[in-house]
């Protein structure tokens, strides 16, 4: 088999044999990466480079093989790598979407009965704790609200991944390695920010269904923006951001640095997590994420059941009421079913986000 330089622009190859085997690979190359060509014999794809060894169909085994710079032959066959497929931005987007509405959802429904007991902890001012709540008939009811909640739940989660992933990716494209947790922190701070228009009048519904006040969740709505307007149905919106955007970037972060941790230091590399893996970190992550917010999720839930009345001015007001009338204790009310609850909550959150993402991916098979 000989190979040959064919003068010209194209800096071409050709290579020929006994055989009659006789084709060009003819078009432009770079120097610094291989380029997938179309050979004149046959459909085989081949790579061509004349500064790193371009690839040659082999006539005996029917496999690529390497030429040197000089036009040599080597008998070591070479994998050629599959041309990229484009995928539409919406594709993408569609599958963040579904993936984040499916998780969402799938964490909402298991673990709503222990919210539940934690709202209900929290909008106690007698004290007592749990004991004195399942006295108080406090442990019946532990679904009410939950299909009105998943209704808010489903486009809430689903808009949050949205801008999460391509935040995210955006970030980290722009900073250092060691840099990179700075991808997760923001993106988790610009998704709560643009799924909060839906999270908020969702949260306000739930938080009193679960309180007792309403049975229905349209007649909660309803009733709420006719006695108390857009302010009823947005009560507590400055204490959720305090509480969930800082909540969204420190347990998105700590789940993408344990995730990559683990993967660089342990698995070195060698393989994806597993579903038991990201069930793990996501219960660490989000254990100690709610264990931290709790105070800013009891001002939160204080804010949002006070109704018309008002009785809480604002964020700062109701702390200080808080401390000044049940001790600064009160303000970690509910602690234990709330690191429980957001604790299991990521390790389901996180497994079934991470294989609804797989499972919503486009595939390059969709694309041909």
């Amino acid at each position: 088999m000989e190979v040959s330089r064919i003068e010209g622009p194209a800096r071409a190859v050709r290579v020929s044999n006994p055989q009659g085997f006789d084709f060009a690979m003819d078009d432009v190359v770079r120097s610094d990466s291989y380029s997938p060509l179309q050979s004149h014999c046959g459909n085989r794809v081949m790579v061509a480079s004349l500064s790193s060894s371009p690839a040659i169909p082999s006539p005996a085994e029917g496999r690529p093989m390497l030429v040197n710079e000089i036009g040599q032959i080597s008998a070591k066959p070479v994998a050629v790598p599959k041309p990229a497929v484009d995928i539409p931005t919406w594709r993408i987007a569609a599958g963040n979407l579904a993936a984040g509405a499916t998780a969402g959802c799938a964490v909402e429904a298991a673990l709503y009965p222990i919210d539940t007991i934690k709202t209900r902890l929290q909008a106690m001012r007698s004290g007592g704790g749990f004991g004195a709540l399942i006295k108080s008939g406090g442990g019946r009811g532990l679904y009410a609200g939950v299909w009105g909640n998943l209704t808010g739940v489903a486009p809430a989660s689903a808009v949050f991944m949205a801008v999460y992933e391509p935040v995210k990716k955006a970030v980290i494209a722009s900073q250092p390695d060691e840099r990179s947790f700075l991808g997760p922190l923001a993106a988790g701070v610009a998704a709560g920010l643009a799924s909060s228009i839906i999270r908020v009048p969702t949260e306000v519904v739930k938080t009193r269904m679960q309180t007792g006040e309403f049975k229905h969740a349209f007649t909660a709505l309803k009733t709420i923006v006719a006695r108390e307007g857009a302010r009823g149905i947005f009560a507590g919106y400055g204490s959720f951001l305090l509480r969930d955007l800082p909540f969204d970037a420190i347990e998105f972060v700590t789940y993408e640095q344990l995730k990559k941790g683990y993967k660089n230091l342990v698995l070195k590399d060698s393989r994806d997590l597993n579903p038991g893996e990201h069930s793990v970190f996501g219960a660490g992550a989000g254990a100690a994420t709610g264990l931290i917010t709790t105070p800013l999720d009891v001002l939160k839930t204080r804010l949002m059941i006070q109704g018309q009345g008002g009785k809480y001015k604002n964020v700062w007001d109701c702390a200080m009421k808080i401390c000044q009338e049940e001790g600064a204790s009160a303000l970690f009310k509910g602690w234990q079913p709330r690191v429980i609850w957001i604790g299991v909550g990521g390790s389901v959150f996180f497994t079934v986000l991470e294989a609804s993402k797989t499972f919503y991916a486009p595939h390059p098979k969709e694309e041909n």
